[in-house]
């Protein structure tokens, strides 16, 4: 039996979304019961239905008499599949329609094909006839969209993201349904970022932009990394720009030992080793033994040493050894809103209740790790989170009930607390950097 990708896809977007379930653990599942661009199809389809989730719902609304609920609610999913297909891909309409009633036979209920097959027809019909009317100059949709709908996120974040950004907040969320660039982080111990870009150019992969202060490269398009020159040898990396702030800002020295908070899956630990390649020791702990996996697979294809512990950060009577530590980085568990473009299953996910959560977790962890570090060292606090409870706000909780807490100021945070970093829609000349927060702390002698 041939394997259908669109059956696939909508189980793994049910998954998610009715199940409350990782897309990053449900789509690899499926992807191994394919093979070459189906792959790539299968993540394609998934990624951008639940991007668009609220805008599909709304298409497809009022195309069917009564809405499919229980044991036939995967084939609601189905129908977005193929609205997707119609609406955002180059999939020619009669073969993403097609595709998709056939899809009915691997879901098990061959009785819904006519059902799936005439929405899907419905639905084209009514596109066709939206983008002709969209030609005119004088067409003016009647009934502007709620906001959830328009910018497909879910009320409550809108909200909170207006709220922090009354000036940023719409190009914050239509960033959001982009796809991001890939982002090279270059392993300067074998090539100076101008090699690596020869090395590009050799390889006839284009990239669009360098960012000054890291040296990250940013690609015209997404290749396959067993494409980049090198990269099974350790010569380069993938690493959103925003991310490779990080080593910079830690600023770690020779001799120093160094420790990564919350280190999965490991690309932080592995730049600051490329940065500071003479350091004393670097210890990189997660909650999550599995995590780690991931943590010792990239040292290794790097070539690269650290002292890996799985622990709680929250607990560190449990794993530390009582050495002090010159330089934390302390990645936070935090909300990921910084990261939606990367991971749209986030906002489905996500639930209002839990920053209050996450910021009791922080709280927690940050007090606890600050009595590891040395007098005189520093810790930098990280999230890929936007929402200021987490970010600024936290910062300023607890330097001003942490005495020995100095805030020190990072010049691209001008004079704010920290620096929160926004993704913004792409431009040619400037890629954007996933959404990211940065604080710097030195523990001061009182």
């Amino acid at each position: 039996m041939n394997i259908n990708i669109r059956a696939l896809a909508a189980k793994c977007i049910y998954a998610v979304v009715d199940q409350g379930r990782s897309l990053a653990d449900e789509l690899p599942k499926q992807q191994d019961r394919v093979e070459g661009k189906d792959k790539g199809l299968l993540q394609e389809i998934c990624y951008g239905v639940l991007r668009f989730l609220p805008e599909l719902e709304n298409d497809v609304r009022g195309l069917m008499d009564k809405p499919l609920t229980g044991k036939q609610r995967v084939f609601h999913f189905l129908i977005l599949v193929g609205v997707y297909q119609i609406k955002y891909t180059r999939i020619p309409d009669h073969a993403a329609v097609s595709e998709t009633v056939a899809a009915t036979a691997q879901l098990k209920n061959k009785h819904l094909k006519g059902l799936i097959n005439g929405v899907l027809r419905n639905y084209q019909r009514k596109f066709q006839s939206e983008q002709e009317s969209a030609k005119d100059s004088d067409y003016i949709d009647a009934k502007p969209l709620p906001d959830a709908i328009r910018f497909n996120h879910p009320s409550w974040f809108i909200k909170k993201v207006r709220a922090a950004y009354p000036q940023q907040w719409e190009s914050i969320l239509l960033a959001n349904q982009e796809k991001p660039p890939m982002w090279l982080r270059v392993n300067q111990k074998y090539h100076q970022v101008s090699q690596y870009q020869k090395l590009l150019d050799k390889a006839q992969i284009d990239y669009q932009f360098i960012e000054p202060s890291t040296g990250a490269i940013a690609l015209s398009q997404a290749v396959d990394v067993n494409k980049l020159p090198g990269f099974q040898d350790g010569w380069v990396s993938i690493q959103d720009g925003a991310a490779q702030h990080a080593a910079r800002l830690l600023d770690a020295q020779k001799g120093d030992n160094v420790l990564d908070c919350c280190a999965a899956p490991g690309g932080k630990t592995c730049h600051i080793l490329e940065y500071t390649p003479d350091l004393a020791l670097i210890t990189a702990i997660d909650i999550e033994e599995t995590r780690l996996i991931r943590v010792n697979e990239n040292l290794q294809r790097l070539k690269l040493n650290a002292n890996v512990i799985t622990g709680d950060a929250a607990n560190p009577k449990t794993w530390w050894d009582n050495q002090l530590f010159d330089r934390i980085l302390l990645d936070a568990p935090c909300s990921g809103t910084g990261v939606i473009r990367r991971h749209p299953d986030i906002k489905w996910l996500r639930k209002e209740n839990d920053i209050a959560n996450l910021k009791v977790l922080q709280q927690q962890i940050l007090k606890n790790i600050w009595s590891l570090l040395k007098p005189g060292g520093t810790l930098l606090y990280a999230t890929c989170s936007i929402l200021p409870e987490e970010n600024s706000e936290q910062i300023k909780d607890f330097i001003t009930k942490q005495a020995d807490a100095e805030l020190i100021s990072i010049p691209e945070g001008e004079d704010n607390i920290g620096w929160q970093l926004l993704a913004k829609p792409n431009k040619q000349s400037m890629p954007s950097m996933d959404g990211f927060y940065y604080a710097k702390l030195k523990k001061v002698n009182k």
